[in-house]
């Protein structure tokens, strides 16, 4: 048995799901052990690695090519639920970040050491035991990287919807990422119109609102960078056009903190529904994707314009 049909052996007995017991994911496992045709299995290592790094271990040790757009695969399809498992942890840089690495756990390189040796059952039913404690400190570690939202002392309580569950996934998952420590000024919900409205802190900004402008879904505000973050969760209708941005800026003329553009979609097909309808200079943010943003821009990553 070559060292690829180990490893897709080897995923199996750790518990990954079907799906990952392919040849992608034991390259990839490989590159994160460092591990080589002829390497044995106690040599294994854990070094920090980008995705990049797979392909490049792959082809110069294995001889398997992959193209660069393979880096998403590897990201979403086998480190997800490396992760997941506790198999891997991160280096908790920004995900968009070119220092953003993955290792294994040492929990694992010791497992995987003693892969096809006589401490191999003792060291796998001492993981195993352990296993459920250990995702539970991996993934608090990663929880512990978010840092946590100010939504005005209060929990949200939406009503069901698509559209709703995707404000739940902003205030959840995009603000604890790219708008860390905000506070949330304004959110609506499909049957409470202003499920969170704080007249008195937008009305200090300088925002001149009527009964006939429409608030964009989310309004966010970082204090420590004086940004406002608007987002409009997109399903059906209404993403960040240029209209929509003449619609904002009429209605915050006299605001003078940074202004920050954000179309939400709940995944990629829905995204490139309206793609071409988004203007320039804003940002973009798919839920299904939420460590990831695409800037429509030339000249700067996220900030206001």
């Amino acid at each position: 048995m070559n060292k690829i049909d180990e490893t897709r052996k080897l995923l199996k007995i750790l518990g990954m799901p079907e799906q990952q017991h392919n040849e992608i994911s034991a390259y990839t496992l490989l590159t994160l052990a460092g591990l080589k045709e002829e390497s044995k299995w106690k040599s294994a290592t854990n070094e920090w690695i980008r995705i990049h790094d797979v392909l490049e271990f792959s082809s110069t040790n294995y001889n398997k090519v992959y193209a660069e757009n393979t880096r998403e695969t590897i990201r979403k399809q086998c480190m997800h639920q490396f992760r997941e498992g506790a198999l891997i942890e991160d280096n908790g840089k920004a995900t968009n970040s070119p220092n953003y690495r993955y290792r294994l756990t040492n929990e694992t390189l010791a497992l995987i050491q003693s892969y096809k040796t006589s401490k191999w059952k003792i060291n796998y039913n001492k993981f195993f035991t352990a296993h459920e404690s250990l995702v539970k400190k991996y993934s608090s570690k990663k929880k512990m990287e978010m840092m946590p939202v100010k939504i005005n002392n209060s929990k949200l309580h939406f009503s069901p919807g698509k559209h709703n569950i995707l404000q739940r996934a902003i205030i959840e998952q995009f603000a604890p990422r790219f708008a860390p420590n905000c506070e949330c000024l304004y959110v609506g919900d499909t049957i409470k119109k202003d499920l969170i409205k704080n007249k008195s802190k937008l009305k200090e900004l300088g925002f001149e609102i009527t009964l006939h402008d429409k608030m964009p879904d989310v309004v966010l505000y970082k204090k420590d960078t004086d940004w406002l973050y608007f987002i409009e969760a997109v399903t059906s209708v209404g993403p960040m056009d240029y209209k929509r941005i003449n619609e904002i800026n009429t209605m915050t003329k006299s605001v003078k903190s940074g202004k920050i553009y954000v179309t939400a979609f709940p995944d990629f097909i829905t995204y490139k529904k309206f793609s071409n309808l988004l203007a320039w200079e804003t940002e973009v943010w798919i839920a299904e994707m939420p460590d990831h943003m695409i800037h429509l821009n030339g000249d700067k990553f996220l900030g206001p314009r």
